[in-house]
């Protein structure tokens, strides 16, 4: 993920939610996932994931939100 440059060594990032829609199934090849943010605050991020199988097809969507806490 890129959470790694708003981490600090005072702070760090806890799961608060994960959605995912299945779209299409995979029974082989490789995955390639397309992480975008959709909100970077100070205390939560909330980012979208999209993963693609080989022929580029959209395979799932994802959101994923974390809490940034104190250490």
């Amino acid at each position: 993920m890129l959470l790694i440059w708003w981490l600090t060594p005072t702070n760090t990032g806890v799961g608060l939610e994960v959605n995912a829609n299945h779209i299409r199934p995979v029974s082989s090849g490789i995955i390639t996932a397309k992480c975008s943010p959709i909100h970077i605050g100070r205390s939560t991020h909330i980012w979208e994931i999209k993963m693609y199988d080989r022929f580029d097809k959209l395979n799932c969507i994802s959101r994923l939100t974390v809490a940034i806490v104190p250490k």
